[in-house]
């Protein structure tokens, strides 16, 4: 069992001498209002979280921080038009795990993950969900998979993309499990949620801020949930670990670059701003509304959980056979 843990609350004791210092010294940014790009579509897990903190940060720096949707190839393309933008602070990047998976599962990149960018903070986590149509005729992980096993090859799982996380999660569940399912890849969470919910295709792991508007309509029966203790909005849900899958745990997590090369006093800058905004009650509890868990860390702490999740995701990738190109 490959366990795939997401990453906790970081402390920031660094946080009020960032403010203090390279806040000043880099006081004629923003002047002008900044784009904070999500490689990901409307509406989906991704932007839910990054709206949140655009509209924080657009009180808390008097400019507006606009989102701009740029999806497609598993969030590579906006990626990519960020790692090409300006190295000016006026174009940043609101990534997720995807990030560090995409080196693994592509064998031709636009980009270098850690050449073309620079990380400015960690931002949330989302826990993912096991979710299932109200068709299947399962109301646990047992009898799912029992339903599974018992029909090889005749129920398809969505995922947010090939070699999204959404993906990935799924097709360990399916492997520890012995479930021979087929893959239906979308582009992004929204359009494969609204397949499941219309019983195009039969299962998923996905965000559960994603999920859980189609779970409370009873347009999707939630099975578990990836975290290693059950979560305080769904109390009643027990998580993979309780469902005989020891040790299982993901999460989708997110956080926010600048293309390599942007002056140091804007990156401490833009660190200070996204960890102020974290920290904020209003934003703890639209996040916490969402399942998403505010993180929070320093530059160089983001960069160094890259590097590590790089190393660990390109494991897991070459663990799964998983290819795209």
């Amino acid at each position: 069992m490959i366990r795939i843990p997401f990453p906790r609350r970081t402390l920031l004791a660094a946080a009020a001498l960032l403010l203090a210092g390279p806040v000043l010294a880099q006081g004629a940014w923003p002047t002008k209002p900044v784009t904070l790009v999500v490689p990901f579509p409307p509406g989906g897990p991704t932007d839910l979280v990054a709206r949140v903190l655009a509209q924080k940060l657009t009180e808390q720096l008097g400019q507006n921080v606009v989102v701009d949707n740029k999806g497609g190839a598993n969030g590579n393309i906006g990626a990519q038009f960020v790692a090409r933008a300006p190295a000016d602070g006026y174009t940043v990047l609101y990534n997720t795990s995807s990030i560090t998976l995409s080196p693994a599962l592509y064998k031709n990149m636009p980009y270098d993950v850690e050449k073309d960018f620079t990380p400015v903070a960690l931002a949330a986590v989302v826990p993912l969900a096991l979710v299932v149509h109200p068709s299947i005729p399962a109301n646990n992980v047992r009898e799912f998979v029992a339903y599974a096993k018992a029909n090889p090859g005749k129920l398809t799982y969505g995922s947010a993309g090939n070699g999204n996380v959404t993906h990935l999660g799924a097709f360990q569940f399916a492997q520890a499990n012995g479930i021979q399912a087929v893959h239906a890849p979308f582009k992004g969470s929204a359009p494969a949620d609204l397949a499941l919910a219309a019983g195009d295709i039969q299962f998923m792991t996905d965000t559960v801020n994603s999920v859980m508007g189609f779970v409370k309509d009873k347009r999707m029966k939630m099975l578990a949930v990836t975290t290693s203790k059950r979560m305080s909005l769904f109390p009643d849900v027990p998580t993979l670990a309780e469902s005989g899958m020891p040790g299982f745990e993901v999460g989708a997590w997110q956080g926010v670059m600048v293309p390599a090369g942007t002056p140091r006093p804007i990156v401490d800058r833009l660190n200070a701003e996204v960890v102020k905004a974290l920290q904020s009650a209003d934003v703890k509890a639209r996040l916490a509304v969402q399942g998403a868990e505010p993180l929070g860390s320093t530059p160089a702490e983001y960069q160094a959980y890259v590097k590590s999740e790089l190393a660990r995701w390109a494991q897991v990738v070459k663990a799964s056979g998983v290819t795209i190109d």
